[in-house]
């Protein structure tokens, strides 16, 4: 990987982590009403992964999507204004976190149910092929979802029918609050069972940013030359609780920023390789902060939509 891209993968992944920070700074103020999931800790995984995929690939995300929507090239600026269910939004204020969609920048949607994107993948991922279009289908899922029914239904069909579908498990060691050792045996591995589904599979470090890569990069490859589907599982850990908040002071949530931060690792990295400054950060920094106010300032002038109930379409005054 040459300097430019560890730079431009660095630059990403500092954005959408002020990004989030900023919404959940502002989501204080109560004028964002829909729930907010934030997935602070994740960001190489969505950088990885969506920095390889071309712009006609689909993306399907979960509850927890600004990250992946970010990461596919989504609109910074409707984002925000969706946040605040405003006419400017990518769905007209009609979707809000959990339902972000921007057919534009390839981004299919999100859903709040556990596992509720993947069959919906798996039917766009289907249509691709029998359009026989070059495109691929990538679907974001939290490893709680692989509880799910449909999970393993869904990996059936896939491999089945050789989709062009790539499953992302970001396994971030939770569910909604308990652990993952509460919920299921201890022994269950979920690569083995997408590997028993007849796919192809990788796991590795999610929380570092080149390792993912390169990870994303041999399963990316390995579906767009239609050689089936592939399932990449990739360890994380999610520094916020289900919704905003910070992780309780529990004995095993004792983890700190540091002990898990992808972005504080990439940064040490980089700078150790003389590829980053702090001068150089400090500048990136800057213009991230001036497109956040600018953003949260177009958000709050944005007018509220108006909507036709009879026929369930946003239009415009």
């Amino acid at each position: 990987m040459n300097q430019d891209m560890q730079r431009t993968l660095f630059n990403a992944m500092l954005r959408i982590r002020r990004i989030e920070e900023a919404i959940g700074t502002h989501y204080k103020q109560q004028k964002m009403r829909c729930p907010i999931h934030l997935s602070i800790g994740q960001e190489a995984i969505a950088v990885g992964v969506c920095s390889q995929l071309e712009k006609e690939d689909g993306v399907f995300s979960n509850h927890r999507s600004h990250a992946h929507y970010l990461a596919k090239g989504g609109d910074f600026h409707k984002m925000i204004a969706e946040l605040y269910g405003k006419k400017d939004g990518c769905t007209k204020g009609r979707g809000g976190s959990m339902h972000l969609i921007d057919l534009d920048a390839g981004f299919q949607g999100g859903s709040p149910l556990a596992a509720g994107s993947l069959p919906v993948a798996a039917g766009f991922a289907l249509a691709q092929q029998m359009q026989h279009s070059s495109a691929i289908c990538a679907v974001f899922f939290g490893e709680a979802a692989t509880e799910e029914g449909i999970f393993s239904e869904t990996l059936n069909f896939a491999a089945l029918k050789n989709l062009p579908l790539l499953f992302i498990c970001e396994n971030n060691q939770y569910k909604t609050h308990p652990f993952a050792k509460e919920r299921h045996a201890e022994n269950r591995d979920r690569v083995k069972i997408a590997q028993a589904h007849g796919l192809k599979t990788l796991s590795g470090n999610g929380n570092d940013l080149e390792e993912t890569h390169e990870l994303a990069k041999k399963a990316i490859d390995h579906v767009r030359n239609g050689k089936g589907p592939t399932f990449l599982e990739l360890e994380t850990y999610r520094l916020h609780e289900h919704i905003k908040r910070k992780h309780s002071d529990t004995e095993e949530s004792q983890v700190t920023l540091e002990d898990h931060c992808p972005l504080k690792f990439y940064k040490e990295k980089l700078i150790a390789e003389q590829v980053l400054t702090n001068e150089g950060i400090e500048v990136m920094e800057a213009k991230i902060t001036s497109e956040i106010d600018y953003s949260f300032l177009l958000a709050e002038e944005s007018p509220f939509p108006t909507f036709d109930l009879d026929d369930e379409k946003a239009y415009a005054e």
